[in-house]
């Protein structure tokens, strides 16, 4: 049984995902009354008793991105100030996780500035998944867990048995852990040689045989698809014979899903870390629910346990 110390609560970017976590850990989500006033600020009244309570926020950063982010700031700030005993935010997808380095002149790092925020509200510690760029831990000087739904996305490839597969890497930053699912999948792996100018991508080229083959592609996020389009004609110029592709986090800006539904794609398999747009994608298209995994992180969390196990 959970202790009575627990409470999970979660603002308006995701209920459906908040309502999953809470069928998860056996618990009903804290009432919370959130609201705008008509100069447009935001409100927010904690409608329960926090007081020395463990507190868990989900909170995922999709459209409007900025408007969710404030109000999860004003929600920790409520909470600090309800004397919460410790406050853990949620964060399924971490917001600005790509302004993350300075490579450019006169540019934010966007991600940091976001760190410091959480932080200075009143955050104890952060829990998410498949960070963009691991190194955004290090913007913290709370703890961070990253959780992974990488192997659960691979486990459905296994699922749907393809014939011959190959697991392709989409860069060389994801190739360690597509070998590793590979193993785990028993496929070879091939890897591709992209490079990128500001918008544009180019798939210099791919390490590997794909001919004849089904090829997985993994990722860890489905933004504006231009990347997976690219990977998507140089796996079909390469001759391969079906092509997968299955990633974390989709959300599917701009004309992402006109360009994924033009694509040959067999299957789609993605996780409902952002709320998942299926608009003419639903036969193809498989969402895998988060929802269990980050309610066992929470309950290891919140009984001090080791969370470790979860990151793969």
């Amino acid at each position: 049984m959970l202790s009575d110390e627990i409470c999970v609560l979660g603002g308006r970017s995701h209920p459906e995902l908040t309502e999953g976590v809470c069928r998860a850990l056996g618990v009903r989500p804290a009432e919370v009354e959130i609201s705008e006033f008509p100069n447009d600020n935001t409100f927010v009244r904690i409608r329960q008793n926090v007081r020395l309570r463990d507190v868990f926020v989900i909170q995922t950063p999709c459209p409007p991105v900025n408007q969710h982010v404030m109000e999860l700031l004003i929600l920790v700030d409520a909470l600090r100030r309800a004397s919460a005993k410790r406050i853990t935010l949620v964060l399924p997808y971490f917001p600005y996780a790509r302004s993350d380095k300075k490579d450019a002149p006169r540019i934010p790092i966007t991600a940091r500035l976001v760190a410091n925020l959480m932080e200075t509200a009143g955050a104890d510690r952060i829990l998410t998944m498949d960070l963009h760029s691991p190194q955004i831990q290090g913007f913290f000087n709370i703890p961070v867990d990253n959780l992974s739904a990488t192997g659960m996305v691979a486990e459905r490839f296994r699922a749907l048995n393809p014939p011959n597969p190959v697991v392709v890497a989409p860069d060389v930053g994801r190739a360690a852990l597509c070998r590793n699912y590979a193993r785990k999948l028993g496929a070879d792996l091939a890897l591709m040689d992209k490079q990128r100018d500001r918008s544009t991508v180019f798939i210099r080229n791919v390490i590997g045989e794909v001919r004849g083959k089904s090829a997985i592609l993994l990722d860890d996020e489905l933004d504006t698809a231009s990347s997976l389009q690219k990977a998507t004609e140089s796996l079909l110029e390469r001759g391969a014979a079906r092509i997968y592709y299955g990633c974390v986090h989709a959300p599917l800006s701009g004309n992402a899903i006109e360009r994924v539904r033009a694509l040959p794609l067999e299957k789609i398999v993605v996780t409902d870390s952002i709320p998942v747009v299926v608009d003419g994608l639903a036969e193809r298209l498989q969402v895998l629910s988060v929802a269990p995994l980050l309610g066992e992180a929470i309950l290891r969390i919140h009984q001090d346990l080791s969370v470790s196990k979860l990151f793969t």
